[in-house]
């Protein structure tokens, strides 16, 4: 196991994360009077918004796109990551640390305001990252001890 195939792996669960929270559009079930309510109401009322007449469902609905178009450009970042890693794993690492730290927070805010399937997934995606990070290093290490003529070879 290496960083570039944790990353790949991250990389798939990424996409993943993409499909399910695309896949829940409009991201707000509706099984009774009072959520019907609530909807009505987000759609119901327009204000300005810096030159723009908008409502709270356009909002809504904007970011919930806006999150699933980063989640497919972050899956295709990790997949040609782990293309970097297999020749240059410890350059990666900067990279692979700031995307274990925000999937960490991630969590941290699909446990508060979410459900369990982010919160796993997010989980799942953090580890991948943490192992990612630790072979990236240990790779940098093994290669450190081989002299130069023998590195391009191993």
């Amino acid at each position: 196991m290496n960083a570039s195939l944790f990353l790949r792996i991250t990389a798939v669960l990424a996409f993943l994360y993409f499909a399910g929270h695309t896949a829940g559009i409009p991201w707000t079930p509706v099984v009774g009077p009072q959520e019907m309510a609530v909807l009505e109401a987000m759609k119901g009322h327009s204000f300005d918004l810096v030159g723009s007449n908008r409502t709270y469902w356009d909002l809504y609905f904007g970011f919930g796109i806006t999150i699933s178009a980063f989640l497919l450009a972050l899956a295709v970042v990790l997949w040609q990551l782990g293309s970097l890693a297999r020749t240059d794993a410890a350059r990666v690492r900067p990279i692979v640390a700031s995307l274990f730290l925000v999937f960490a927070i991630n969590g941290v805010l699909a446990w508060k305001y979410f459900f369990v399937i982010p919160l796993v997934n997010t989980l799942a995606i953090s580890v991948c990252l943490g192992f990612a990070f630790f072979m990236a290093g240990r790779g940098k290490a093994v290669q450190a001890g081989v002299p130069a003529a023998q590195s391009d070879s191993v």
